[in-house]
């Protein structure tokens, strides 16, 4: 198509609509001294987002993920810790997010030094190793990539294992190990080029690791082997038990909860039928553990299993795009209560299938829906527990209107026994999606 270059004459043209336009001089004003966002809200929708639900779990107080990218463990552990508190009688309970976190890191560095290899005939600049160099090691995760360390690892107490500095602040930790990551790759691909032997890389590799290993202990200290699980009950009764291994508490109060879990997508996007399963290549955390690997749903049974499983009392995991349409101090996501097209002239509203496929939205927080307000069977706005402490929001808690959802809202965590028959479908084999899909994208 012929390029066409902007000309004076339009120039003039555009110049005078702007200057003639009474709305345009009004929005200037607006705009000149006021946040975007502030200008644009819409006081009368936003007044309809209440903390009030005809569906609400009574949860304990929030965590706080601290300046990480971890909510997707926190989210999830929150989702068990729950159940280990009904177990017990606990009004507050947390379990260590530190520890899921450092053999998450753990795993995550052998992870990323056997996509190196498995893609090390490939040139640095080919896509899939410049995905994998630029991914690396951090803090971001997904539902299954949980569930991998939990199988393998085990839980543990909050106080049998709680924060270091390093593990509330990742970001210099994560800089530090990405950098020797990428040295490690290096050092690896020049090996594999020069005819190395399989046994002379593998040996090289367990060095890096050890040294990774090392390196974590440093900064979240070693994790326990075994440890005493105290705790007071709500009747301020103490209690101890004896003797766990971090396996063996899982075992006890986790049970086969996340073998009876399926992560649900809604991604309404040509490439990706409703109904089917996909995994993406180059995406998980534990090598030799499962798959990742998602079920596509309509919105309306994808809202229905997890409407469903808070019905019988349960809350779930679920994973948005949260840098839409929110008002952070209220804690409320709503797109109802921002009329930005209105104050700026422009074209705005955008589907979910094109915000999908034009890297508009996507996947990059989780959080826990502990509640819904349903009005005639339908949903009209859904409780939200989040991990940022409890200083904004209704201490901590969130809530998010029904059209935000659909919008915004791409991934959950449900029981098979609120799926129904649809639990069935989850055992087909995934088709494999490119490792920058969408549907891949991390929650941190």
């Amino acid at each position: 198509m012929k390029q066409t270059p902007i000309t004076q004459e339009q120039l003039n043209a555009w110049s005078e609509s702007y200057n003639s336009s009474e709305s345009r001089q009004i929005a200037t004003l607006a705009m000149s001294k006021t946040d975007l966002n502030d200008v644009c809200y819409v006081s009368r929708a936003a007044f309809a987002m209440r903390q009030k639900f005809s569906i609400d779990i009574k949860t304990l107080p929030v965590t706080n993920q601290q300046h990480t990218g971890r909510c997707w463990l926190f989210s999830a552990a929150n989702v068990l810790r729950e159940r280990i508190a009904a177990a017990c009688g606990l009004e507050n309970f947390e379990l260590s997010q530190s520890y899921l976190a450092f053999w998450d890191k753990f795993e995550r560095a052998n992870f990323f030094l056997e996509s190196i290899l498995e893609t090390a005939d490939l040139p640095t600049d080919d896509r899939t190793v410049k995905f994998i160099l630029e991914t690396g090691v951090h803090d971001g995760g997904q539902w299954d990539m949980f569930a991998n360390i939990v199988r393998k690892y085990g839980v543990v107490p909050k106080d049998v294992y709680d924060e270091t500095f390093q593990s509330s602040n990742s970001r210099s930790m994560n800089h530090v190990l990405n950098r020797n990551m990428k040295i490690c790759a290096a050092k690896l691909r020049r090996m594999v080029a020069a005819g190395a032997s399989e046994d002379a890389i593998q040996a090289e590799k367990a060095a890096m690791l050890d040294k990774v290993y090392s390196f974590l202990c440093a900064c979240y200290t070693e994790p326990p082997k075994t440890f005493d699980f105290e705790y007071v009950d709500k009747d301020c009764q103490y209690h101890i038990e004896k003797g766990y291994t971090p396996q063996s508490f899982r075992d006890k109060y986790v049970g086969d909860l996340l073998d009876r879990t399926v992560s649900i997508i809604h991604a309404p996007t040509a490439d990706k039928p409703w109904h089917e399963t996909f995994t993406i290549k180059f995406l998980g955390n534990v090598v030799g553990g499962s798959i990742v690997k998602h079920l596509n749903l309509p919105m309306d049974e994808f809202k229905a299993a997890i409407i469903k499983q808070l019905e019988a009392g349960k809350v779930v995991w679920f994973g948005s795009d949260v840098g839409k349409y929110g008002n952070r101090e209220a804690g409320v996501w709503d797109d109802q209560s921002f009329n930005a097209s209105l104050l700026t002239g422009l074209d705005l509203e955008m589907s979910k299938e094109d915000s999908l496929n034009y890297w508009f939205a996507a996947m990059n927080h989780a959080m826990v829906i502990t509640g819904v307000n349903l009005e005639d069977g339908k949903p009209t706005r859904w409780k939200i527990e989040n991990s940022w402490g409890a200083e904004k929001g209704d201490k901590g808690y969130y809530l998010c209107s029904d059209s935000w959802f659909d919008l915004y809202v791409f991934q959950a965590a449900v029981e098979k026994e609120y799926l129904g028959d649809l639990a069935d479908l989850a055992k087909k084999e995934p088709r494999v999606l490119e490792p920058w899909d969408p549907m891949g994208t991390l929650a941190d």
